[in-house]
């Protein structure tokens, strides 16, 4: 009996054993699985992990844009000839007035006072008129003739003369001492400084130089927004500077990049809009002396409204007690019956007229020649 007992218990041991050995065989199995098996975010054993690929947001499409075309200006030669249809309004004032008087049978007294009134309403300027008069008079006392032909050609003369047909009128744009011309523009606001400025460079850029423009005009973003406007069309950079910002320090460094660039000619726009002539004189002053680091300054150029006529003038006389004015551009002359003011600027200020202003086109400003400009004036001869 107590045999089958033991019996019975070692059984039951043994049974018990078999199941513990069983379930630790089943789990040793399946943690062996789990070990060999990689896990689904990591590569197999002697890979290298692959990351997941990352989805890019897709790029904009391009949009096209096109570069600014670049002009080429015609060159300036021969342009006051090509415009001389502009001075029409002039012509019958000046020009075709004065042949008309000198043309009568009988130049009385009468006659010779309405010569000077033409020339004085025309903004030639008291002096002038006196003189161009007493002139004719004394011609046409002597020569007595009456042909159109020869009425034209000594007039021509006398206005020629009183223009100044020896007056050098060369614009200084070319580079020298290894460095760029620098050219100041000068003039109160309202009379197109900026635009002329863009013109002028254009001129610059038509008979082959290169150019770099300086918005000196900081007052104004319009007037820098302006010039590199007229810059770009030619592919000329501007340096422009913060709004308000000091006007010396933008001409300086214009005149400093002009020279790191191998350009032919610095233009720099100054500011006009300046209430007295004391503030005038501390900024272009200014100015003028810190362009001046880098050299001496070739042209400083005033530009003039000539349908302002005589009280132009008196603007000018500012700017030339202020600076060293070497030559006027004068605006706006297609718009005027006032031609005078051409011998009026040079005899008031001993300053030459180099270019003259006749349309509002890009290249309708040109050199001045006195007697292409007479010519014009005076129309055909009869």
């Amino acid at each position: 009996m107590e045999s089958a007992q033991i019996y019975l218990v070692t059984a039951i041991v043994i049974v018990v054993l078999a199941v513990v050995a069983g379930a630790g065989y089943v789990l040793t199995g399946r943690r062996s699985r789990e070990l060999d098996e990689p896990r689904r975010d990591e590569a197999p054993s002697g890979t290298t992990a692959v990351e997941p690929p990352l989805v890019e947001a897709q790029a904009p499409a391009e949009v096209s844009v096109a570069e600014p075309q670049v002009e080429r200006p015609e060159p300036s030669a021969g342009r006051l000839v090509r415009l001389r249809s502009r001075l029409s309004r002039s012509q019958n004032s000046l020009g075709k007035g004065l042949l008309s008087l000198l043309a009568r049978d009988k130049l009385d007294a009468d006659a010779w006072e309405e010569i000077e009134d033409t020339l004085l309403t025309a903004d030639v300027g008291i002096g002038a008129t006196t003189e161009i008069t007493e002139r004719l008079r004394e011609r046409t006392r002597v020569l007595g003739t009456k042909d159109p032909g020869e009425l034209r050609a000594m007039l021509a003369e006398e206005l020629v003369a009183a223009i100044g047909a020896d007056v050098d009128r060369t614009l200084h744009t070319a580079p020298h001492d290894g460095r760029p011309a620098v050219v100041l523009m000068v003039g109160v606001n309202g009379v197109g400084k900026t635009t002329t400025c863009g013109k002028v460079a254009r001129v610059i850029v038509g008979d082959g130089g290169t150019v770099l423009l300086g918005a000196a005009d900081t007052f104004r973003a319009a007037a820098a927004d302006q010039l590199q406007t007229w810059g770009d069309r030619v592919g000329a950079v501007t340096i422009r500077g913060p709004e308000g910002g000091d006007p010396a320090s933008v001409a300086f460094d214009a005149v400093k990049k002009g020279i790191e660039a191998g350009v032919d000619t610095v233009l720099i726009d100054t500011a006009g809009r300046l209430q007295n002539k004391s503030g005038l004189m501390d900024e272009l002053g200014k100015v003028k002396r810190i362009v001046e680091r880098h050299g001496k300054v070739d042209e400083t150029l005033l530009v003039l409204d000539a349908t302002t006529g005589q009280n132009g003038l008196v603007q000018a006389r500012v700017f030339t007690e202020v600076v060293d004015v070497t030559g006027v551009v004068l605006t706006k002359l297609d718009g005027t019956a006032k031609g005078g003011i051409v011998i009026a600027v040079q005899r008031e200020l001993g300053i030459p007229v180099k270019l003259v202003g006749l349309g509002e086109g890009p290249d309708d400003l040109a050199p001045f020649d006195p007697g292409q400009f007479v010519d014009a004036l005076l129309g055909e001869a009869g």
